[in-house]
């Protein structure tokens, strides 16, 4: 597993052992991550990031090689955040980086003092499969008034799963699979303004 392109281009990352727990961490592969790096590339420059279950930091590292400006990383397992923090070091960003210790299964109502003055920009949510967190962390989102109201939203599931294509302000852009991984983009919906009269 490595950083594909950018200024940390060719770096390989840390990732879980053979003695890890089975499932515990589920890295997305190099082929998926540049596929939906291609995609996100107009969203990359100046991005606020947030990385919810970052496993590695695969993706926000990735996300912070090609032009991002900051990412907050989160996760619970022990494992994970070893990872993530050895990870941040081998690309060179320390500056650009924050780690969380959180089980996001209580909420996100922790990042409201850390996140960016104007909200983050780009998200990652890379739960578990077959856990049923996203919808509900989706929503989460939603209430915390955290983004900026350009966020895209990077959804990482089975490509068995099914997703509504509205999530409470959120709307489906785009969805990729790339074998037993799939991708799903959503962005605000944007609000109609009737012209005074």
């Amino acid at each position: 597993m490595r950083i594909i392109s950018g200024t940390a281009r060719g770096r390989r990352l840390f990732s879980p052992g053979p003695k890890g727990k089975k499932g515990e961490i589920r890295p997305t592969s190099d082929r998926a991550r540049e596929a939906i790096f291609n995609v996100l590339a107009d969203k990359l420059h100046g991005a606020e990031i947030l990385d919810l279950f970052a496993g590695t930091g695969a993706l926000g590292l990735e996300a912070l090689s090609r032009g991002g400006h900051s990412a907050f990383f989160v996760d619970n397992g022990r494992t994970a955040l070893e990872l993530i923090h050895k990870n941040i070091a081998l690309c060179g960003f320390p500056d650009k980086s924050i780690v969380f210790k959180r089980d996001l299964s209580g909420g996100l109502f922790f990042l409201k003092n850390h996140a960016p003055q104007k909200g983050f920009s780009l998200v990652f949510i890379d739960p578990p499969y077959k856990k049923q967190l996203i919808e509900h962390l989706m929503h989460e989102l939603a209430n915390q008034d955290i983004l900026n109201d350009d966020v895209l939203i990077v959804v990482e599931c089975s490509s068995r799963d099914q997703l509504p294509d509205e999530v409470s302000c959120f709307v489906l852009q785009d969805h990729r699979v790339y074998g037993e991984a799939a991708f799903r983009l959503y962005a605000k919906k944007r609000m109609l303004i009737r012209k005074r009269t």
